[in-house]
């Protein structure tokens, strides 16, 4: 599957999370992010997107720290641009 295929299909998942506040979480950090994305940014991704919910959402909202396991650059930049940590664009 081609990059563009890959962007496509996570802006899909992205935005069907099966909760609401997941899917304004991912969506938007997709949908403003995706198009710079290298792929192994991709992979990352995908594999956040393979979690259960109720889990990202806790390490978004910082309910609660993120595994070390799970605590990538990746992750980091989805938090980043939702509480404006880091740089917004």
């Amino acid at each position: 599957m081609d990059d563009d295929m890959r962007r496509r299909r996570i802006r899909v998942r992205a935005w069907r999370r099966g909760m609401r506040e997941m899917d304004i979480l991912m969506g938007r950090f997709v949908d403003a992010r995706i198009e710079a994305l290298p792929a192994e940014a991709l992979d990352e991704l995908e594999k956040l997107l393979d979690l259960p919910d109720d889990a990202v959402f806790r390490w978004l909202s910082g309910a609660e720290p993120a595994p070390p396991e799970r605590d990538t650059p990746l992750l980091r930049q989805i938090i980043a641009f939702h509480t404006h940590d880091g740089p917004i664009h």
